[in-house]
């Protein structure tokens, strides 16, 4: 494992004590390589549920006026002791002077001991050599959210309804927990009722409602037309957005 976690059962309990880590990459450079560009997983978002490995892909992009010789392995570190280290980059020319670096890392949440703690704001330390034996170092070249998988359901009801009786909607709001690999409620969170109309092409928000300290949702709203109702939570730094399936109830 690379999130480098001892496990010990205290009380009946894991709990997680770090192991040493190896030293950051230390910013520094010479010459005049440049590190300009950092992306992972393409929109520097990643979210781990609770089975099931990730593979997280790290493309960094660098210039040298002689061209980007290679990388060292990037460095990725977060709060709670997180730490993952990818495989060699693979260096690819964009032109004569810049050459995008891409490396990835496989986090698998039953075997790597994710602490919950590890959700946040991680960044990206990178090592870039250029072919005139310049580089740069950088121990936060970028960042990106390492989040908990979330799960939103929602059931409207009653179904069929008269037009403009009142609708019942219910659901929950659920994240994974990494040290239980399990779902648990996710509570006091401000998720929105949308409603896309039949034939329409997206969602309109209703209202906003806060879930209760278990993540339970409910809420009532006036049924209008043939439709699609669904909770959606725009996620935070912690944990992802998700968006429940559209519930369709029929109004006569």
């Amino acid at each position: 494992m690379r999130i480098r976690a001892s496990v010990a059962v205290v009380g009946g309990a894991l709990a997680l004590s770090a192991l040493a880590v190896p030293a950051a990459q230390a910013d520094g450079g010479y010459g005049d390589t440049k590190i300009t560009k950092v992306v992972v997983d393409s929109d520097n978002k990643v979210q781990i549920g609770t089975s099931g490995a990730v593979t997280i892909k790290v493309s960094v992009t660098a210039t040298d006026n002689s061209g980007i010789k290679g990388a060292q392995a990037f460095d990725l570190r977060g709060p709670g002791y997180g730490w993952e280290t990818t495989g060699k980059p693979s260096c690819v020319a964009v032109n004569s002077t810049t050459s995008t670096c891409t490396a990835s890392v496989k986090i698998d949440p039953k075997v790597d001991y994710l602490s919950n703690s590890n959700a946040g704001t991680w960044y990206v330390g990178a090592w870039i050599d250029a072919n005139d034996d310049d580089f740069v170092s950088k121990d936060k070249a970028g960042s990106f959210s390492f989040q908990r998988a979330a799960k939103l359901t929602v059931n409207a009801a009653p179904e069929p309804v008269k037009k403009g009786r009142t609708l019942t909607v219910t659901g929950a709001l659920t994240r994974a927990n990494w040290e239980s690999l399990k779902y648990g409620g996710y509570g006091s969170q401000s998720v929105k009722l949308q409603f896309k109309k039949k034939g329409a092409g997206a969602y309109t928000t209703l209202k906003t409602v806060k879930a209760d300290s278990k993540g339970n949702l409910k809420t009532t709203t006036t049924a209008t037309a043939d439709g699609y109702y669904r909770f959606s939570f725009a996620g935070n730094a912690s944990t992802a957005a998700v968006s429940a399936a559209g519930d369709f109830v029929d109004v006569k």
